[in-house]
């Protein structure tokens, strides 16, 4: 997730004057191949006086560039090199991004290269690969960048042909002049053009989105899916560096612990092992940086961990040694029970409530989550001549330079941090604890590069947590059964935590992920937010708090259908009301995902749309064999539309086995429809598991899962047989876009459970489900 950099400065670019010059491509890419002569930039930074509020790429951290010498170089040969600066996790952005360049360009898509960009946010505009926003931060600016290249090369052919630039256009990797046909190549023409002014946004001639030959045409594989079929592709934990150590930490198992005593003799007698090294914890609120502990540097992974094996470490589990997550649960249910701090209140709950119909209650628990991507968190870093060089799999490189820029008491001018592919993120790979580990171990060895790896236990005991909640709803329902009253108070330790440990209320972004923002047609609606104290570092997941806030809200709603004797799919409807388009404010929303309130309201239609289209791909209404059922779930976030229908099957014995899934998804235009698919279908798969398996737990204040035998992920037998994902079309690009990444997954385990309730009559309010179905 999946949400910004809560303690990094808020600013944005400026239009900063640009210095040009030529220089080599070598250079320009650092080492990369090709030589030639390219487009390079140097942006004069310059003071902002504070401005009103900021929405989208305006409102992040350093804002957005659009300018084409940050991103295109072009070599003599005519291989046009496009800089990628998010970060690529599976998602696609490596092609994505480079891609709406190449097709402004007008490249040919076999002729270019793609780059990543090291972190690096003066120069190319933010680069925080999370919550969902990359594409519909940089379609424009990626836009504006191809085209302004464009015309670059376009003045350059018309001043060597000596004809008004009104007669020649660039075509498929060429510049052709109509009246006579002739032709320059890009390459030819690369040398000319950078010569030549960056031209003003009002000037671009940005192409008709019916000439696209990418965009929206999901046709172009990954840029990287060769690489990583074969095994070339290179992970943070693939780096390799000349007489590089390899490093593993011991880590405080509870939050806020440190080291008492360690005794490292053992340790320093096995074979391979170089150094034992205390890393300095942090002082709370930790932020993103290393939690302390004891560090073995080896000659190899092995030998370090080996090490570590033989240290014997006392710790001192200082103020969070009682954390116990049975006893917690007990905690958050007994706050949810209470009146809480008001956060939407609209007519009166309590007057409606006491003059329905009749009342129902119901709770439900989502535990903590771990991210276990694929790839642990792995970095490495070298110090040489007072320069620091960071490799590693980073969601947030600026974050990631900024931070080991401070921890190591240098500037960030001297720090270089090359982000590598990421196996898997999910929100985790934001916070770059390991990258700073990296550089702190480095330094105690006098420069020389170290890799630190954490293993799949470092990866679950400390991890940056999904939060655990307690969702808490009350409705009055009229005569027919219809909602007339909606109460909901939600109780989790905050991932404002993380930054102030003060922090006890969920924040504006939390609540604004599905439940105070919820957009029903039912007159009186209260929601409520008890307080909550962490006790473990808690960050953003995919799809941060709309997991459980969407697994509550419709799984509810679908109770409250149950009750009335209703179809659930026509009850959700019903819920939701007529087709209208709302203000994120009037529902107290002040937040909506950083987006402006009017260029981003809420469209209960859109929403209406996609419940519909998943009901209709999927049979609603067909007859299945007993002990099947089908479930429906709809929600929005991320500025998208998204609605499920899981059909489930349950045997005698209570095993589950899911025959098949239908997901409609609203995310405006797209950009590559096939990542838009893809996307949704592994986000099914996660939110199979999140419902299924997904349980941290806490005793001790310790991490009970060790590996993935005690943390399970979902495995091809417990996936879907069958995942259907229907787009709706939009083709008009002046609209704008929602998120992809994270919205797919919060509609699945209330989709999922309410399935289970059709087909066994057993109603899940506790994630996960695990054994809960057994007979």
């Amino acid at each position: 997730m999946s949400a910004p950099v809560v303690d990094r400065v808020l600013r944005s670019v400026s239009d900063d004057s640009v210095v040009l010059a030529n220089v080599s491509r070598r250079r320009f890419l650092k080492g990369m191949s090709l030589g030639g002569l390219v487009l390079a930039v140097g942006l004069q930074s310059t003071a902002r006086a504070q401005e009103p509020k900021k929405y989208g790429a305006d409102g992040m951290p350093n804002g957005w560039t659009d300018n084409p010498l940050a991103f295109v170089s072009i070599a003599e040969d005519g291989t046009v090199t496009i800089v990628c600066h998010r970060s690529e996790m599976g998602q696609g952005v490596r092609t994505g991004m480079p891609m709406i360049v190449a097709d402004e360009l007008e490249a040919d898509w076999k002729r270019v290269r793609v780059a990543q960009a090291p972190g690096d946010e003066k120069k190319f505009g933010n680069q925080d690969t999370d919550g969902s926003r990359s594409t519909r931060h940089f379609f424009e600016p990626m836009r504006r960048c191809g085209a302004a290249a464009r015309a670059m090369l376009e003045a350059a052919a018309a001043d060597q042909w000596k004809v008004p630039v009104s007669e020649v256009a660039a075509k498929n990797h060429e510049v052709v002049h109509r009246a006579t046909g002739r032709r320059l190549g890009y390459g030819a023409l690369a040398k000319a053009a950078a010569t030549k002014p960056v031209p003003e946004r009002a000037a671009l001639r940005l192409k008709d989105p019916k000439d696209f030959r990418y965009i929206g045409k999901g046709q172009l594989k990954l840029v990287d899916a060769a690489d990583i079929a074969n095994g070339k592709a290179k992970y943070g934990i693939d780096t390799r560096l000349d007489g590089m150590l390899y490093a593993v930490v011991a880590r405080p198992p509870v939050l806020g612990g440190k080291v008492a005593s360690v005794d490292d003799a053992e340790a320093l007698k096995v074979p391979g092992v170089m150094k034992v090294v205390q890393i300095e914890p942090s002082p709370p609120p930790a932020h993103f940086n290393p939690l302390g502990g004891v560090a073995v540097l080896a000659r190899n992974t092995w030998a370090a961990m080996q090490g570590r094996q033989a240290l014997k470490i006392t710790w001192d589990d200082g103020p969070n040694a009682s954390y116990d997550s049975t006893a917690y649960k007990a905690g958050l249910e007994e706050s949810a029970r209470k009146p809480a701090k008001v956060v939407r209140n609209d007519g009166n709950f309590d007057t409606a409530s006491s003059g329905a119909a009749k009342r129902l209650t119901a709770e439900y628990y989502v535990p903590h989550l771990a991210h276990a991507t694929m790839e642990p968190p792995a970095a490495a870093a070298r110090i040489t001549n007072g320069k620091c060089e960071v490799w590693g799999c980073f969601q947030s490189p600026q974050a990631a330079r900024d931070l080991v820029a401070k921890r190591l008491g240098m500037s960030a001018d001297d720090v270089t941090v090359h982000v590598t592919l990421l196996g898997g993120g999910f929100g985790r790979k934001s916070k770059p604890d390991f990258g700073i580990e990296a550089a702190v171990l480095s330094k105690a060895v006098d420069g020389k590069p170290v890799k630190v790896t954490w293993t799949r236990d470092d990866d679950l005991h400390n991890s940056y947590y999904h939060t655990v909640s307690v969702e808490h709803l009350e409705a009055g329902v009229d005569a027919k059964g219809t909602p007339v009253a909606w109460l909901h108070r939600t109780v989790a330790p905050t991932i404002i935590s993380t930054f102030n440990v003060e922090a006890k209320n969920e924040a504006p972004l939390e609540l604004g992920m599905g439940v105070i923002n919820v957009p029903f047609a039912i007159p009186n609606i209260r929601i409520e937010n008890p307080e909550a104290i962490a006790h473990t570092r808690i960050g953003w997941f995919r799809s941060v708090s709309n997991i459980p806030h969407a697994f509550a809200v419709q799984s509810f709603v679908a109770e409250l259908a149950a009750a009335a004797g209703r179809d659930p799919k026509d009850f959700l409807l019903e819920v939701i009301g007529p087709a209208r388009v709302v203000s994120p404010e009037m529902l107290g929303d002040t937040w909506n995902h950083g987006e402006s309130p009017e260029r981003y309201p809420v469209d209960t239609g859109r929403l209406r749309r996609v419940v519909e289209t998943a009901a209709r791909e999927a049979g609603w209404g067909k007859k299945l064999p007993k002990g099947q059922g089908l479930g429906i779930a709809g929600h929005y976030s991320f500025v998208s539309y998204i609605a499920a229908v899981v059909q489930v099957a349950v045997d005698a014995k209570g095993a589950l086995t899911i025959p098949r899934v239908d997901v409609a998804v609203d995310c405006g235009p797209t950009v590559n429809p096939d990542r838009v698919r893809a996307q949704m279908e592994g986000a099914a798969v996660m939110g199979v598991g999140v419902a299924t398996l997904g349980e941290i737990s806490f005793k001790g204040g310790r991490v009970e899962q060790n590996n993935f035998d005690s943390y399970q992920v979902t495995r091809i037998a417990e996936a879907p047989r069958e995942i259907r994902v229907h787009i709706i079309p939009s083709s008009d690009y002046t609209k704008p876009m929602g998120g992809v990444g994270e919205p797919g997954v919060p509609p699945i385990p209330p989709a999922l459970c309410n399935a289970i309730f059709a087909a066994t009559g057993k109603r899940i309010r506790r994630l996960p489900i695990r054994d809960q179905l057994t007979v």
